[in-house]
C-alpha cells in the first residue's frame, strides 16, 4: 500500500447533526476533548463571562448560545485523522445542513433521551438516507430523566424507518445513571463523570461479579439482567455491511455533559465508520485512491478573520493528494490556478498545510472566483461532481440600504453572504443592487443576516417583509420571461446567476401560471 493510500484510509469525515438542544454541540467538544484538540470544553450556553463552545465562533453564536454555521475542525486520534463537521441544529440554518452533508462521509444522529425523534431530526435524516451514508445514533442525556430505551429504538425505527443495533445499554438514568452494558465485551462500564477533564474514570465489570448490585444498584442490577435476556433474544444482528450502506444504525448510550460514554463511542464509531467514500460524477465514480487531485466547493464564509476580513471556500477533498501552490484546474471557471495558503480549520482558528488528502476539508482564500458546488481539480482532467441542491426559501424581505453613502459596502456584504449559500438574493429584472429582495430558509437567518451587515460590513439596513410564501424556478420551454402571463401578485426575479424565477403568494398563483402559459415548467430547487 502506497504512502498516500494509507494517510487516505485513516481519514474519517462525518457530520454531527441533531434537533436543538440535543446535545450535539456539546458532543463535538467532547470529542475534541479527547483527540487532544482543547484542553477543557466550554459551554454552550449564552452566559457573561462563560466559555463559548470551540465550534460555535460567530459573535452572534456566542450571544444566543446557538450554532448558525457549520464549524470544520480536524484533529488525530489513536491513528485515525478525523474531520469533523458540526452542523446548525436551528431549523432555520437547515440549508447550511443539507450543503455539509454532502461532503459527509458518516453521520452522527444525537437524540435527546427525554425526547426521542424530534422534527429537525425526521428532516436531517432524510437528507442522509438520500445520500445512503452511514448513520450512527448517539443517545445523550442519560443524565437526566429518559424515556424507556426500548421505547425510543422502537421509534428511531418506526419514524425514521432504519432499523437499530443497540452496541450498549444504558444502566439507569437520570441521578442512578450508573453506565452502560457493553454487548459485545459483555461487560459494564461504571463511570464517574466530570465534564471538563480531559479523561473519565471508568471501571469495567462483570455481569457476574458478586459485587456488581453495590457498585449499580439492586433495582439496576435485576433491570439490567431482564434487559440482557431481551436483548439478545430480540435485537438486530450485527451487520457492518447494512451499516455502511445506511440500512443499520449503531445505537449508543451516554452523557455529552458528564463524559459518561463518550470516549467507548468514539472508540467504536471510528472502527466501524468507513474511510473516504467514492463520489459520483456523469461519467462514474471518482475513487478516492485515484492518483488525480480533485475536490468541490460545499461552503464559503466571508469574514471568519476579523482581522483580514478575508473570504474562505471550504473544499472536501475527493480524490488523490493535495499539495500547497500545486496548479489544479477551476472547471467552471474554465482556468488553471494556484491555491496559495491552504488550512486546516478548527472552527475559525486556521492552520497553514502543506498537503492533504481525500476526505480532508480544507480552507483556501477566495477573492469571489468559487461558487458553491464548484468543482478543481488536476490540470487535464474536467470533473464535475453531483450539484448542490439550491432549496426554496420560504420567507422574502425587500432590503435597501440606510445610508446612501455606503451603497458600497451594501452591495458587498448582500453578494457575499448570498454567495455563502446563507441567503438567497433576487432582484427585478433590468435593475440594479440598491434594492433587493432577500430569501430565507427561516426568519432568524434575516436577524443573522442584519446582524453581520452591521458588524462586518458597517452597514445598517431597512427591512421591508414581503407576503410571498413560494418560489420557483422557471423551466421549460421559454424564450422571453418577461412575456410570461401571470397574476398582479406575482413577481418576476432573477437570481445572482441572472437565473429567472417567479414569486407566488399562493399554491392557487402557481397553477394559475402554469394554466396559461404553455410550456411552461416551475422547479421548486436549483440543481446548481
Amino acid at each position: 500500500m502506497s504512502a498516500m493510500q494509507e494517510e487516505i484510509r485513516r481519514r474519517r469525515t462525518f457530520a454531527i447533526i441533531s434537533h436543538p438542544d440535543a446535545g450535539k454541540t456539546t458532543l463535538t467538544e467532547k470529542l475534541l476533548l479527547y483527540g487532544g484538540a482543547i484542553a477543557l470544553a466550554g459551554s454552550v450556553k449564552g452566559k457573561k463571562n462563560s466559555r463559548h463552545a470551540v465550534s460555535d465562533w460567530m459573535e452572534i453564536e456566542k450571544q444566543r448560545g446557538i450554532s448558525v454555521t457549520s464549524s470544520v475542525m480536524q484533529f488525530n486520534y489513536q491513528g485515525f485523522c478525523i474531520n469533523i463537521l458540526d452542523t446548525p441544529g436551528h431549523q432555520d440554518f437547515s440549508e447550511d445542513t443539507y450543503r455539509t452533508l454532502m461532503a459527509a462521509d458518516a453521520a452522527i444522529m444525537v437524540i435527546d433521551a427525554s425526547k426521542g425523534v424530534e422534527n429537525q431530526t425526521r428532516k436531517l435524516f432524510k437528507v442522509c438516507v438520500m445520500r445512503h451514508i452511514p448513520i450512527f445514533t448517539f443517545i445523550n442525556k442519560m443524565d437526566r430523566e429518559a424515556r424507556n430505551p426500548f421505547d425510543l429504538l422502537e421509534q428511531i425505527e418506526q419514524e425514521l424507518g432504519i432499523k437499530t443495533y443497540a452496541v450498549n445499554w444504558p444502566i439507569g438514568c437520570g441521578k442512578e445513571f450508573r453506565g452502560v452494558f457493553d454487548l459485545e465485551t459483555r461487560h459494564i462500564l461504571s463511570f464517574e463523570g466530570d465534564s471538563g477533564k480531559h479523561m473519565v474514570s471508568q471501571t469495567a465489570v462483570s455481569p457476574d461479579d458478586p459485587n456488581l448490585a453495590a457498585v449499580i444498584g439492586k433495582e439496576n442490577h435485576a433491570q439490567l439482567a431482564e434487559d440482557i435476556e431481551l436483548l439478545d433474544g430480540a435485537s438486530e444482528e450485527f451487520d457492518l455491511e447494512a451499516i455502511r450502506a445506511g440500512e443499520l444504525s449503531p445505537v449508543f448510550f451516554g452523557s455529552a455533559l458528564t463524559n459518561f460514554g463518550v470516549e467507548p463511542f468514539l472508540r467504536r464509531f471510528l472502527e466501524l465508520t468507513p474511510p473516504p467514500l467514492a463520489r459520483n460524477t456523469p461519467e462514474g465514480e471518482v475513487s478516492p485512491f485515484d492518483e488525480d487531485f480533485s475536490a468541490f466547493v460545499f461552503k464559503i464564509q466571508a469574514n471568519m478573520n476579523k482581522a483580514h476580513r478575508d473570504r474562505v471556500t471550504f473544499l472536501r477533498i475527493c480524490s488523490g493528494k493535495f499539495t500547497r501552490e500545486m496548479e489544479v484546474y477551476h472547471v467552471q471557471g474554465d482556468k488553471k490556478m494556484r491555491l496559495s495558503q491552504p488550512q486546516m480549520m478548527m472552527a475559525e482558528n486556521r492552520e497553514v498545510i502543506d498537503e492533504a488528502y481525500a476526505g480532508d476539508i480544507i480552507g483556501v482564500f477566495d477573492p469571489g472566483l468559487f461558487s458553491i458546488g464548484d468543482t478543481i481539480c488536476a490540470p487535464g482532467k474536467k470533473i464535475c461532481f453531483e450539484g448542490i441542491p439550491t432549496f426554496a426559501p420560504e420567507h422574502f424581505a425587500r432590503i435597501r440600504h440606510k445610508d446612501t453613502m455606503k451603497r458600497k459596502q451594501f452591495v458587498k456584504g448582500v453578494m457575499q453572504i448570498a454567495q455563502e449559500g446563507a441567503i438567497q438574493i433576487f432582484h427585478e429584472p433590468d435593475t440594479g443592487m440598491e434594492e433587493v429582495i432577500v430569501g430565507v430558509v427561516g426568519v432568524l437567518q434575516f436577524e443573522v443576516f442584519e446582524h453581520r451587515m452591521r458588524t462586518e460590513y458597517n452597514t445598517e439596513i431597512i427591512r421591508e417583509n414581503l407576503g410571498y410564501q413560494y418560489i420557483r424556478w422557471i423551466g421549460g420551454n421559454v424564450e422571453k420571461p418577461s412575456a410570461l402571463t401571470i397574476s398582479g401578485d406575482t413577481k418576476l426575479v432573477q437570481d445572482f446567476r441572472d437565473q429567472y424565477l417567479l414569486l407566488f403568494t399562493s399554491e392557487w398563483n402557481i397553477r394559475w401560471a402554469l394554466e396559461r402559459n404553455e410550456g411552461l415548467e416551475l422547479l421548486d430547487f436549483s440543481k446548481g
